[in-house]
């Protein structure tokens, strides 16, 4: 008995997890203690209280009351070190009113005409305040996970938004004002119940994240490709029936779309940048022979749950395929070709009704499979890929057959223990327009003259995990080269001719043994990536820099830099900047794990002012 009433008084004790409060209880949330912070800070959190609606007190922070005259507040000019002075108080640029139970926000927020990040995620809100729209500084908005079925027309006056989520909501319908918000860079609709997007999407130019997912779409609007900046689409669980050309968005690097009601593939020509294609759950019956072609860089090929029967020879042609899902189809039989995929480590072949392969061999796995079809590679097959009567076939062997490399465009020798390559490799890879090309992982400890003869085609070039210790003058006439990867060698320098390739958007020089990044680097005026982590370098040469007017990436880290000049911070088109691992101490750690934004903004708050 004793026990039970024991039981009993502990159980008085425990807290409830969810407590309603009174309205004068919410108003006492926000301490004298608190508003002196955010004054200093400008940075209101009230994440996770459980208000309901906000306090009034909120819209008082900047007011002065007696205990601020009393004893908080000094208000005299006699000491610049008090940081409790009225001038030093900074004006509120962040809310946080996130994972509440708000039904509305009050129209007062139009008094905060300096905020730039307003986080209202998950609550439950209904409508918005039109006065939202004179926050004309407004940066980032989320609006995720509330109960909104409109917008107010003001709501479109936020034309400095660059991050905007309106995940997890009611909406139907979107304004074509929406297109005015030309420097957002992060779009979220996912989870709403959208029927069509607005005219105008495409005039989003600086998006680089759209996510489209769970609605009701029945198609997207014909401009979406105009959208050359975006690098992940996400249009999964909507009733799509064709995705637009993707070629035209050359930056595209992630596309999602399963769970449509899709017919066909899209047209792919152009898509430069393509990494990962997900097209699982639809009504895809044929694979274009074609849609193949430009795919050179994908490593994930996800078309599950389709209606496939069958999959085209020139799939050789993916030399970058890593993942290839083709569970739930029709297929009966699989090219032998997919046996010339040197990356292949995952192919999903369950549920189809493979005749020309024993279902031990496929319960065995990929490598068996892979194994399986490349012993079945013969020369009909090979023919059947243009190859002329009189050539003779061989298996795969250490240098790719011309004919292959013909069809794919592609030259992969990496992971070959290579010391030398004979210039009649290099030969036939001019013949056969070669214009990507792997070499990386041998042990070549110089450039094999033979490149030369491919200098009129080539566009992508991988010499990393070598042993080079010198780039050839001979570089520079590569005039069509966009991709050249020296990451993982012995290299000091640059030739000057490498400013020539005016056509440079990535170059990878991690990993080497550089004091300073060549002058030559800073001429490459289309630039887009600069990778050049773990070297050893000293300086940051922001001059340099500020002549490479379209890089977005560039990674520093692991140098031994000891001084980030703030004027690197006036770098506002940087989307990507690594800097940790060197040797200053200003920015300290908790900004560079910030992202890049607060690292430009900090370097930016410390330039000099005259």
């Amino acid at each position: 008995m004793a026990k039970q009433s024991l039981v009993k008084n502990k159980r008085k004790l425990i807290t409830p997890v969810f407590h309603l409060q009174t309205k004068d209880e919410e108003e006492k949330i926000l301490t004298n203690a608190m508003i002196k912070a955010i004054r200093k800070t400008g940075s209101l959190n009230l994440s996770g209280r459980s208000i309901t609606s906000v306090p009034s007190r909120v819209f008082k922070i900047y007011e002065f009351t007696d205990q601020d005259y009393a004893n908080q507040v000094d208000f005299s000019r006699n000491s610049d070190e008090n940081e409790d002075t009225w001038w030093n108080f900074k004006p509120l640029n962040y809310i946080d009113f996130s994972s509440n139970q708000l039904q509305e926000i009050p129209t007062e927020i139009e008094m905060f005409e300096s905020l730039e990040t307003f986080i209202l995620q998950d609550n439950s809100l209904l409508s918005l305040p039109s006065t939202l729209g004179n926050l004309k500084r407004l940066r980032k908005l989320n609006l995720s996970r509330n109960k909104l079925k409109e917008l107010p027309d003001e709501f479109y006056n936020l034309l400095e938004l660059e991050w905007l989520s309106l995940a997890h909501n009611s909406l139907e319908k979107l304004d074509k004002k929406l297109s005015d918000f030309v420097l957002l860079r992060h779009l979220d609709l996912s989870y709403n119940c959208l029927l069509k997007l607005p005219a105008g999407l495409g005039f989003l130019v600086r998006l680089t994240d759209l996510d489209l997912s769970n609605n009701k779409l029945i198609q997207l609007p014909p401009d979406i490709v105009n959208m050359r900046g975006l690098k992940k689409l996400d249009v999964t669980y909507n009733e799509l029936k064709a995705i637009p050309k993707i070629g035209d968005m050359r930056r595209l690097e992630l596309l999602f779309a399963q769970h449509n009601n899709i017919e066909e593939l899209p047209d792919v020509e152009g898509s430069e940048s393509i990494q990962e294609m997900y097209f699982g759950n639809n009504y895809i019956k044929i694979v274009p022979p074609e849609f193949f072609e430009n795919l050179h860089h994908l490593k994930i090929l996800d078309l599950r749950d389709n209606q496939i029967g069958e999959i085209p020879k020139n799939v050789a042609m993916l030399q970058s395929l890593i993942r290839l899902d083709l569970t739930n189809n029709d297929l009966d039989s699989l090219p032998s070709t997919l046996s010339l995929l040197p990356h292949l480590q995952n192919l999903q072949l369950e549920g189809n009704k493979l005749k020309k392969i024993r279902s031990d061999v496929i319960k065995a796995g990929t490598f068996r499979i892979i194994k399986h079809l490349r012993e079945n590679l013969i020369a009909e097959e090979v023919k059947d890929m243009n190859i002329s009567e009189g050539s003779v076939f061989m298996p795969p062997s250490q240098f790719p057959d011309k004919f292959v490399m013909r069809n794919a465009h592609t030259l992969n020798l990496s992971m070959k223990e290579l010391k030398s390559i004979p210039d009649e490799v290099f030969q036939d890879a001019n013949w056969a327009e070669v214009s990507c090309m792997d070499l990386c992982k041998n042990k070549l400890s110089e450039f094999p003259l033979g490149l030369t003869y491919t200098k009129d085609h080539l566009k992508e070039l991988n010499m990393s995990i070598n042993f080079i210790k010198e780039v050839p003058h001979f570089i520079g006439d590569f005039s069509h080269l966009m991709y050249l990867n020296l990451a993982s060698n012995k290299l000091t320098d640059l030739p000057l001719t490498l400013s020539s390739l005016v056509y440079m958007r990535e170059l990878v020089l991690a990993n080497n043994s550089f004091l300073d990044l060549p002058w030559c680097v800073y001429e490459l005026k289309g630039l887009e990536i600069l990778l050049a982590n773990d070297n050893k370098l000293t300086a940051i040469n922001v001059d340099g820099f500020k002549k490479l007017t379209n890089l977005a990436v560039l990674d520093l880290s692991n140098n031994s830099i000891n001084h980030v000049p703030p004027e690197l911070g006036l770098l506002k088109q940087l989307r990507s900047l690594e800097i940790q691992g060197n040797l200053f101490r200003q920015p300290r750690y908790t900004i560079l794990e910030q992202g890049t934004e607060s690292i430009l903004s900090y370097l930016r708050d410390r330039i000099p002012r005259n």
